[in-house]
């Protein structure tokens, strides 16, 4: 049975694995891109690499709020997989894009309050501000696009479909990057030359990207769902579809999972502002750092996928023991993917700095905190992997507060740290250096505190379910 139990978390995890790899590669493009394009004047390419790093974390502010979209379809479509519930599947669906259409709509018309308001928090340079804001007003136009994928991904996870997302989010990604460095930078191709539109095309490949993949997992719904999943669907169906039993619970699992969001966006924020308020080059370090740190969670996460499609089955169909061994395998894979992440970290940290900026300062800054980076996937491989787990059981109650909580004690480590901890000297940039270990420091404890609370509670709220 574990055999086939590994071959059905692989078949997941894998192709999820391939499409998360692209996802880094898009932010490390546009950082590279950003990193290298010519400056001229009082502009530094610290500027350039603050703007798309300020102007990317404004879009975390906003789409992070919206997660609950592809977690909450995700958890529901597996459940109802699990039950052989076609009708409730369409149903899972057709409410999650019905909303992010919705969204989408509020978040365009609100774009100019949403940038003056987070720029006026956000203490970056006027010239990072500048830059910012122009990626932000392009990129914005992609919010349909973006809000509708995760609906998208959310419900074919569900449906137990690994290869689905890996297609839209490779399509996603790789257009995205083409077009970026295309536009941003030209090309020339013989007859065919660009000389490109420089910093603001980084931003409108983005949103090439994006509408590429919707139309890529369109076509997925219609050749592979239509007639299995979709034969009764009718127009119809997108007005009636906040009503009946199942809205209500819709709604008070995703307020949940809406609440958790903000908790990761305080978190996400307040290393991007603390960060800002030192310089662009504190910032320029402090983001490329981010995005490294992440890389393993892209590793992870397609196990966290695994799992959450696999509990959220187990649930539906009532099966205690299957929830136990999915658990425990997944955790297996999860934790040697921490270790080798480890290793990754320490031999390939430094070749990628150079791969993302010229600007040796910056670079020079960010190598003091490869030690940070070789914690994180030991730290956070637990946390992620349980975040799947509960997803697929729907237990959004105890995601959001364990999250509450973490983020607590992010600030009170973070802080606490910046507060005791000895500057090495009296400069803006030593006090940066200070504050970046205090912003590690309680990255690290926020998912510690998220690993301790979520194994507390396995047994009452994800095993209780499957009984």
């Amino acid at each position: 049975m574990t055999q086939g139990l590994n071959r059905n978390i692989l078949s997941l995890a894998v192709p999820s694995i391939l499409a998360n790899v692209t996802v880094p590669l898009v932010g490390l493009v546009d950082m590279a891109v950003a990193g290298h394009l010519d400056a001229s004047g009082a502009v530094s390419p610290a500027s350039f690499i603050g703007g798309v790093a300020v102007g990317s974390m404004l879009f975390d502010l906003m789409y992070w709020n919206f997660g609950f979209l592809r977690v909450g379809t995700g958890g529901l479509a597996a459940q109802a997989y699990g039950r052989d519930d076609t009708i409730e599947a369409a149903t899972v669906f057709t409410r999650g894009i019905s909303l992010a259409l919705l969204c989408s709509v509020f978040l365009i018309a609100i774009q100019w309050l949403f940038v003056k308001a987070a720029l006026a928090v956000v203490d970056c340079s006027p010239e990072a501000a500048e830059f910012a804001s122009r990626y932000f007003f392009i990129r914005i136009w992609a919010a349909p696009a973006t809000l509708s994928l995760m609906v998208f991904k959310g419900w074919f996870i569900g449906m137990q479909d690994g290869v689905s997302p890996m297609v839209t989010d490779i399509v996603v990604n790789v257009m995205n990057i083409l077009m970026s460095i295309g536009l941003a930078s030209g090309f020339n191709a013989g007859p065919l030359s660009f000389a490109g539109i420089g910093f603001d095309g980084i931003a409108l490949g983005t949103v090439i990207g994006q509408y590429s993949g919707l139309l890529c997992a369109v076509l997925i719904l219609a050749v592979r769902y239509g007639r299995k999943v979709f034969s009764a669907w009718r127009p119809v169906d997108m007005v009636q579809v906040f009503s009946g039993s199942g809205t209500r619970r819709f709604f008070s699992m995703n307020l949940d999972l809406f609440i958790r969001s903000l908790c990761l966006i305080c978190i996400y924020v307040g290393f991007t502002t603390v960060s800002a308020r030192f310089g662009d080059v504190v910032l320029a370090a402090s983001s490329i750092l981010m995005k490294l740190m992440m890389l393993f969670s892209y590793f992870s996460d397609g196990f966290a996928y695994a799992g959450e499609a696999l509990t959220g089955k187990c649930i539906g169909e009532k099966n205690a023991e299957g929830l136990r061994d999915t658990v425990r395998c997944i955790f297996s894979w999860s934790m040697s993917v921490g270790i080798v992440s480890v290793a990754g970290y320490a031999f390939g940290t430094v070749p990628m700095l150079s791969t993302m900026t010229s600007d040796h300062a910056v670079m020079d800054m960010a190598r003091q905190y490869v030690p940070w980076l070789m914690v994180m996937p030991v730290a956070g491989c637990a946390a992620f992997t349980w975040d799947g787990i509960y997803i697929g059981a729907t237990a959004s109650r105890s995601m959001r507060d364990a999250m509450l909580l973490s983020t607590l004690m992010f600030f009170i480590f973070c802080f606490g740290y910046m507060s005791l901890a000895p500057v090495g000297g009296s400069g803006l940039t030593a006090k940066g250096e200070t504050a970046l270990h205090g912003l590690f420091l309680g990255y690290v404890a926020h998912l510690v505190m998220r690993t301790l609370y979520l194994s507390a509670g396995y047994r009452k709220h994800v095993l209780a379910k499957a009984v």
